[in-house]
């Protein structure tokens, strides 16, 4: 560690523990940015929750709840993160939720909405279009566990759609079930599609057969929907590999939207924002396996554990917004993602950064975010050298961390 950034580490703790700053007002900073990002465009509301896993010990539990099998500790994510969906360029973060989970005494089919953690899909949902009320359009994308009736009655509205995962075969208005509908239904259409690298899979193409249609999902039969409408009209999509490579698990979506879907150009839309879901993936990645490693944090109470996670949260993204950035593509103003206090800031290391030669100084244009890509890779120790590797998300993620420590070093004098 440098020796001035020893002041600005212990500015960090005091302002991790200090009371004035809450769990809610760090997630309410997530979104400061992303509305302006939003005007005018269509935007792909991603939500997703993560599982965040404490070290701890029988007597030391610090605070924290039960997740995942077994007794691991821990605490719960639910973010959402705004995609521009005719580029795929990240606008940053809408909103979310962080907790750590506590005993229920009432079973979870017999609790109201608002007492399950199933209401996060439709009160971030709903934090989301708030944000982005600037959009053309929104599509709000889940994956299967935020598939539930009253996700489907409440979240939609003029200019709002949800698209989702099927995970439950629903009764149908007319009798019957959403997968017998589905299973009638013809293969239309075929095409080959590019599937991003993850944790369990290498990057490859998937040559999908679809069939599409359009059903009424019948309102459940159980507590808490009655006030509910009837039914639901949705489109569904459904892809299949029906021959993938050897030793390669197959494709297979049931894809349900409020979009309609008339031509099979349509349905291959729904898929390809669909796809786009592997972002929010990658952000939880950047908080746990790659770059900040937040489950190595030895902080020793649930509340600054939580705090942490909502700091992190934010960085990951930014992370995600800064590598996309140094791609090239579309040029954003590092106002959209930096506060007025960052961008100070980081002008201000950018005089300290620049080399001596042409090659060493920052060539982008001021105040956009290839600008502060440059800034923020140089202070996670990237050579600037045109020979070098270019940075990657754990250099970025390095340069945050050291850039987060010197601004709140900053605030602190």
């Amino acid at each position: 560690m440098a020796q001035g950034d020893w002041a600005a580490n212990m500015a960090f703790w005091r302002f991790i523990n200090n009371p004035r700053v809450t769990t809610d007002k760090l997630i309410e900073g997530w979104s400061q940015q992303t509305a302006a990002t939003a005007s005018g465009r269509h935007v792909l509301s991603i939500q997703d929750t993560s599982e965040i896993k404490f070290h701890t010990r029988e007597g030391h539990r610090r605070g924290l709840g039960k997740v995942g099998k077994g007794n691991a500790r821990g605490v719960l994510l639910h973010a959402m993160i705004a995609v521009n969906a005719d580029s795929g360029v990240c606008l940053g973060l809408t909103g979310g939720e962080v907790w750590t989970r506590k005993r229920k005494k009432i079973a979870h089919e017999k609790r109201a909405l608002a007492d399950k953690e199933s209401e996060r899909w439709v009160t971030t949902a709903a934090q989301g279009c708030e944000v982005l009320a600037a959009a053309r359009m929104i599509t709000v994308i889940n994956d299967r566990e935020g598939e539930f009736f009253a996700h489907w009655a409440l979240t939609p509205g003029d200019n709002v759609h949800l698209l989702t995962r099927a995970m439950h075969d629903h009764a149908l208005a007319d009798g019957g079930t959403l997968y017998e509908a589905v299973e009638r239904a013809r293969f239309c259409d075929e095409a080959v599609i590019d599937l991003p690298q993850r944790v369990d899979r290498r990057a490859r193409q998937a040559r999908l057969s679809m069939r599409m249609g359009t059903v009424t999902i019948k309102r459940p039969q159980r507590p808490g929907v009655k006030d509910l409408p009837k039914g639901v009209e949705v489109s569904f999509v459904e892809v299949v590999e029906r021959r993938p490579p050897k030793g390669a698990e197959p494709i297979h979506w049931l894809l349900l939207t409020t979009h309609p879907i008339a031509t099979t150009a349509d349905a291959w839309r729904v898929v390809s924002w669909y796809k786009q879901r592997w972002i929010i993936e990658q952000l939880f990645r950047s908080l746990k396996s790659q770059g900040l490693r937040i489950e190595d944090s030895l902080l020793d109470s649930a509340e600054g554990l939580i705090k942490l996670v909502a700091i992190a949260t934010r960085v990951a993204c930014v992370v995600i917004q800064l590598v996309q950035a140094r791609n090239g593509g579309e040029e954003l103003p590092a106002e959209f993602v930096f506060t007025p206090d960052e961008i100070e800031a980081l002008r201000a290391i950018n005089k300290t950064l620049k080399g001596r030669t042409e090659l060493q100084k920052n060539h982008h244009r001021p105040n956009t975010m290839a600008w502060a890509a440059w800034i923020i890779a140089k202070l996670g120790g990237w050579t600037g050298y045109a020979s070098h590797r270019p940075p990657g998300p754990i250099t970025f993620h390095m340069g945050m961390a050291r850039f987060q420590l010197l601004v709140y070093g900053a605030q602190t004098v």
